[in-house]
């Protein structure tokens, strides 16, 4: 086993080893993609996602979580999309309930930890929020980050909620924790998140309220000859990421 985890590790040190800067043109691919996906979920048919596959809304009512992946048809230039839907039921619960739940990101680093090492909410202005949270992540690399995002709610009637959070800062921390931590650069560092944004919905329905998520994040590429090993533990982390939030917080609110 220990053999395995150091010939990961060698073949990790490509991506480790060397920095990468995000490119305008990459950025502007991916603000694209997450415009014109938001685009088409305002003209969908069902409310909830699940809704348009047969039998996944009962799946989700029994206990189970829904994760799905959408591959990108193009990437963007020197970036990868990652994109998941994920739904959640949680039982015996209002929608209220569950809206004041996720707005109370003080408390976040304890609800969804470890991966939420810090959080805080910086400013609310009615339904707009804006929030800072120190994320970690780990995948044989430790990666920590430093974020700011805008979260906007919107209430469609008493039983039905959505809302979208855009990154709008997201700085890689060297030496995390120690005497000598620094927050890099905005788009600089090794490019393992460099954007990470979602839509949220929510419906009270069934005796609870159906949670449901679209993730959508932009990392570095991945060097050449390196892609059928590297890629699958990139996309791994936001599914990872997704799957914990749906279950953490189905946690917090069980009765």
């Amino acid at each position: 086993m220990m053999k395995g985890v150091r010939v990961f590790a060698f073949l990790m040190l490509p991506l480790a080893a060397h920095a990468v800067e995000l490119k305008p043109q990459t950025d502007q691919f991916y603000s694209s993609y997450f415009d014109n996906y938001e685009r088409r979920l305002q003209s969908r048919e069902h409310f909830l996602l699940i809704d348009a596959i047969d039998g996944t809304r009962q799946r989700v009512r029994s206990g189970e979580l829904s994760i799905r992946e959408h591959l990108a048809s193009k990437e963007p230039p020197g970036g990868l999309i990652h994109h998941w839907d994920g739904a959640v039921f949680l039982p015996r619960v209002a929608v209220t309930e569950v809206i004041a739940f996720v707005q109370n990101y003080d408390n976040h680093k304890n609800i969804y930890k470890p991966e939420v090492v810090d959080s805080k909410l910086l400013s609310r202005e009615g339904s707009d929020f804006r929030i800072r949270m120190r994320l970690l992540k780990k995948k044989i690399l430790t990666v920590v980050l430093e974020t700011e995002h805008h979260v906007r709610y919107r209430q469609l009637d008493e039983k039905r909620w959505e809302s979208i959070s855009r990154s709008t800062k997201v700085a890689e921390v060297d030496s995390a924790g120690s005497r000598k931590e620094k927050e890099l650069r905005p788009g600089t560092g090794h490019g393992f998140l460099w954007r990470t944004d979602s839509l949220w919905r929510f419906l009270e329905a069934d005796g609870g309220v159906y949670m449901e998520c679209s993730t959508i994040s932009l990392s570095r590429d991945v060097p050449l000859g390196l892609t059928r090993i590297i890629r699958p533990i990139l996309n791994d982390l936001p599914e990872e990421s997704l799957r914990s939030i749906l279950t953490k917080t189905r946690d917090g609110l069980k009765r």
